[in-house]
């Protein structure tokens, strides 16, 4: 879209340039480089956790990380930039301005809701990375992976409630030790691997790039990659720390996208190399992997501490996680009333226990799902199809309020402007429609289930977490719910 074809757009674009240019030249401020915000970026949406699932494609994995990558990761980047270069507050605030308060909690309640499902299935992961340091066959236990879900989720509570600062610096030295290095140990093996003259249990010549077509089925695993790349929107309130960040932010973005591809695609393939599709289990693909390399090259003294790491990497995201979403619910919602006082309480040291507690309830009885189902990747799969779910109704608000911001106010002052928005919104959009569409459809991989019956769970969990229960509470709500003035917390707009 040019500065033409909205009215004012070329008077708001100089208004925006004059800012930044006066920003610029105040003395001893603190900029973001590009190439700062683009590791931070990397760090926040890069993770080893969904290579399993991605690997059972083999090659196929390339196509299905780069579509979602063009038709998701880019729009979500470049339209949560212009937001959050313009209004602060975060998801809340963007959709609320652009569409109405009650579709701004809305959006804000599924970025919190999605991690009702996200905790089970990330600490699921860590059940099975822990198991190859134990047992390796309890990687498939559902009494084991719900006893350690339940454990550890409620560790994490106790340590969020304490206020700790520890909990940074976990999910920064995570990324290092838990996703980079282990990341590019995988790849180096499988290559070396490859190298001896072993034979790749997935084929690897270029009709195998894209997946088999047996019906929509055949695609249903890229539904999870939407998840994979959420968290942009969160990253996208660093834009106005860059000196130019028209500029800036797109080399930014795009060196944090081909990085991001990089650890999901190459560890996937890395996997794919040495486990067949038909043995790979979602939870402990990445340690199913490395338990053969490892034996391979006769240094399987390694295992325990690769899984150390994982754990780590995944433990530190959960906390930064804890932190983050419950607090901006917790912050809108003493504001506009929309949680009763009960949720809205805070411990002495200023966290909001009382929603971590109750969450924590649902999480340890979505938990015992683990223990009394016995496919533990059929569990994994459905909760993942849930939680992404939900995640896009909060897309699908944000790239229509962008749009709607644009034409009611194009004067409004803006760090950075997105080019060919409105492209970049029906792109997005129809995406992530598509996605949720596609998401009810059971996966090839997974054969054997009643279809309607995970049609039933997928659209009951969607229909419960993303509509019944954020209604209900605006239904209930009253004025006597808003408690602006008692507490000094500060949005934070999540973590990733």
């Amino acid at each position: 879209m040019s500065a033409m074809d909205v009215p004012g757009e070329g008077a708001g674009r100089a208004r925006a340039d004059r800012a930044a240019s006066a920003a610029a030249a105040v003395p001893g401020t603190k900029w973001l480089t590009w190439l700062t915000l683009a590791m931070m970026t990397t760090s926040s949406v890069a993770s080893l956790r969904a290579s399993p699932t991605m690997a059972v494609y083999g090659l196929a994995c390339v196509f299905l990380y780069l579509l979602p990558a063009i038709v998701f990761l880019v729009p979500t980047a470049l339209v949560s930039a212009e937001l959050a270069s313009g209004w602060n507050g975060g998801v809340y605030n963007w959709v609320s301005q652009g569409l109405s308060k009650t579709m701004g909690f809305l959006a804000v309640w599924c970025q919190f809701a999605m991690t009702i499902f996200y905790y089970p299935t990330l600490l699921a992961y860590v059940a099975s990375t822990i198991a190859y340091v134990i047992n390796p066959n309890l990687a498939s236990n559902g009494v084991y992976t719900a006893i350690v879900i339940v454990v550890t989720y409620w560790t994490g509570v106790w340590v969020s409630s304490r206020g700790t600062n520890a909990v940074a610096g976990l999910a920064s030295l995570g990324l290092v030790i838990g996703t980079l290095i282990p990341g590019a140990l995988l790849v180096i093996l499988g290559i070396v691997f490859l190298g001896q003259g072993n034979p790749s249990a997935a084929p690897m010549n270029g009709s195998n790039f894209f997946p088999q077509w047996t019906g929509v089925a055949s695609l249903v695993l890229i539904v999870n990659n939407f998840l994979s790349y959420s968290g942009m929107e969160m990253n996208a309130v660093h834009v106005n720390k860059l000196k130019n960040p028209a500029k800036e932010f797109p080399k930014s973005m795009f060196l944090a996208m081909g990085m991001v591809l990089l650890i999901f695609i190459l560890p996937a393939l890395a996997i794919s190399w040495v486990i067949p599709a038909s043995q790979i289990s979602l939870t402990a693909g990445v340690m199913q992997a490395f338990d053969v390399f490892f034996q391979h090259f006769h240094i399987g003294w390694l295992v325990p501490i690769v899984a150390v790491g994982l754990c780590a990497a995944s433990l530190g995201g959960m906390l930064t996680w804890l932190a983050g979403p419950s607090k901006g619910l917790l912050l809108i919602s003493r504001e506009e009333g929309y949680l009763p006082p009960f949720l809205q309480r805070l411990n002495k040291n200023g966290i909001q226990q009382n929603i971590l507690v109750t969450q924590g309830v649902i999480t340890t009885v979505i938990a015992l799902m683990y223990a009394l189902i016995p496919d533990v990747s059929s569990v994994y799969w459905i909760f993942s199809v849930i939680t992404t779910q939900v995640y896009l109704i909060m897309y699908l608000l944000m790239f229509v309020a962008a749009i709607r911001l644009r034409r009611t106010q194009p004067d409004h002052p803006r760090g950075y402007r997105a080019p060919m928005l409105t492209a970049l919104c029906v792109v997005g959009f129809v995406a992530s429609a598509l996605a949720m569409v596609i998401g009810f459809v059971p996966s090839s991989q997974f054969g054997g289930g009643s279809v309607w019956a995970y049609i039933g769970i997928v659209g009951g969990g969607l229909l419960l977490l993303g509509v019944v229960i954020p209604f209900a509470f605006l239904k209930a709500r009253k004025p006597s719910w808003r408690q602006p003035d008692s507490g000094d917390a500060t949005v934070d707009g999540g973590a990733a």
